[in-house]
């Protein structure tokens, strides 16, 4: 499936954010954070704000080193979350969301202070699905 875009590059902010949680997490591989922030903006119910984002870091990584074995899975999850949110699914369309949503994911989960291990960072990211589905449950 082609993806929404060949190299995934990250602002500095979001490579700052991404070493803190690395730290906490003890992830030690960007591209599995990455994925993780990606479904964290994902799962929330309103669009990102399209604000520009500057990819001035040295953070960099080829689509399938960024998506390993989920690459399709989240490239159709890109694509359905366009579609709720009436996007046209055009390649710049869904380049500028996937750049939206992991810079907000990123953002999501450097920002929250709950995140202090690898088992409150799943929780974090879980949640929100979870709510989701199951909106009268409390907690996971």
């Amino acid at each position: 499936m082609k993806p929404p875009i060949d190299r995934v590059r990250l602002s500095q902010t979001a490579k700052e954010q991404l070493i803190k949680l690395k730290r906490v997490s003890k992830i030690d591989q960007w591209n599995i954070l990455c994925r993780w922030a990606l479904c964290r903006s994902l799962a929330e119910p309103t669009p990102p704000s399209p604000v520009p984002i500057k990819t001035d870091s040295n953070v960099e990584m080829n689509w399938k080193t960024f998506g390993g074995d989920m690459a399709d899975i989240l490239v159709v999850a890109l694509k359905v979350r366009c579609h709720l949110d009436g996007l046209k699914l055009d390649s710049e369309t869904l380049e500028t969301q996937f750049r939206l949503h992991l810079h907000r994911g990123i953002a999501y989960l450097a920002g929250d202070p709950n995140i202090r291990s690898l088992e409150s960072l799943i929780t974090s990211t879980m949640e929100p699905f979870v709510n989701q589905i199951a909106p009268n449950r409390t907690g996971l």
